[in-house]
């Protein structure tokens, strides 16, 4: 690692990522050091075009314009592009953000560019194709869902699973991707990288479907109903006739993370699958405290405590020095 490449990952990789990842911030700092500023940095990348693509202040065309430009970038340096987008940015976004941190993240928006600029070879053409995957599942979020006040369903199972990939499984492959390129030895060698990343897009997946279910009542106040099979009116005038569709997405939810165990049982390297269990473990814990919550309280969203997140902590610690240790751990926490 270069000089300026420590620099980028000190002054953007640390306070500044654990402002805006929250819990990931805890496995992305568990990570070996080969791995961490790649996926760090292409994390805090995400998060910039996410924040971009929630800016519901700013209107969808323009959100839709910034984030082609942004993933042309991600794509193709461009100075005089930069300056522009950097500008609009500044002007439409900095002043939208409600959060203090993704309003810093707005202001060091060149910056993580210029920590892009830094990488090379497989590692940065990693990081452009995941990054295009989740632009992508983004843009089709603005124009599916445009913020206009209008309850609006996705159409079919088949968008919600593409829109899951896109914005999260795609992410469990290249994380996958990363771990082979920069640390071979830490995956099962019995295993195939294909297999693992097989697995490891379903735990992508699995906890963005975790999100979508967790934040039910909130996006359909926001005009979003993620889970396919109803009318937007009929939704509008009673809701809870979402919960047997609800029901049964948390049940593939649950298969999901059921292939994440798969996944970080065949973790070979020791701090790699900590790491790598924390958001799997966190998941499984808040599916069972979904799974027993009444309709009324998971529109009010649900949450684990603080508690529960340094227990997991602790507990992952030790059960992740073997496979079994693991399997049971999780287990233990979806039930």
């Amino acid at each position: 690692m270069s000089d300026q490449e420590s620099h980028h990952e000190r002054e953007l990789g640390g306070q500044l990522l654990a402002s805006v990842s929250r819990s990931f911030y805890l496995t992305l700092k568990a990570l070996p050091k080969e791995l961490r500023e790649p996926l760090s940095l292409a994390y805090l990348l995400a998060r910039t075009a996410d924040t971009i693509a929630d800016t519901a202040a700013v209107s969808a065309e323009v959100r839709l314009s910034c984030l082609k430009h942004y993933h042309e970038l991600i794509q193709q340096p461009d100075q005089q592009h930069q300056r522009i987008l950097s500008q609009r940015i500044a002007s439409d976004f900095v002043k939208n953000q409600a959060d203090e941190a993704e309003r810093r993240l707005m202001e060091r928006f060149e910056d993580s560019l210029a920590w892009l600029q830094t990488m090379q070879g497989s590692s940065l053409a990693a990081i452009q194709q995941v990054l295009e995957r989740i632009i992508h599942g983004q843009t089709l979020d603005i124009q599916r869902f445009p913020s206009d006040g209008a309850l609006r369903c996705l159409q079919s199972a088949e968008e919600l699973d593409e829109y899951t990939w896109l914005v999260a499984g795609c992410v469990g492959e290249f994380w996958t991707e990363m771990c082979a390129l920069e640390k071979p030895e830490s995956l099962d060698a019995s295993v195939s990288v294909a297999q693992m990343k097989s697995w490891g897009a379903r735990l992508g997946q699995g906890l963005q479907l975790i999100n979508i279910l967790r934040d039910i009542g909130e996006d359909l106040s926001d005009g979003r109903c993620y889970l396919p099979g109803h009318e937007a009116a009929a939704v509008s005038a009673n809701p809870r006739i979402l919960q047997p569709e609800w029901n049964q997405w948390l049940a593939t939810c649950r298969e999901h993370l059921e292939c994440g165990l798969h996944y970080v049982q065949h973790v070979a390297d020791g701090k790699l699958r900590y790491a790598t269990s924390l958001p799997l473990l966190l998941g499984a814990k808040t599916l069972t405290r979904m799974h027993s919550a009444s309709w009324e309280d998971l529109q009010k969203g649900i949450k684990i405590s603080r508690l529960d997140v340094a227990m997991i902590l602790a507990e992952a610690a030790i059960a992740c020095r073997s496979p079994e240790g693991i399997g049971k751990l999780f287990k233990r926490l979806n039930q």
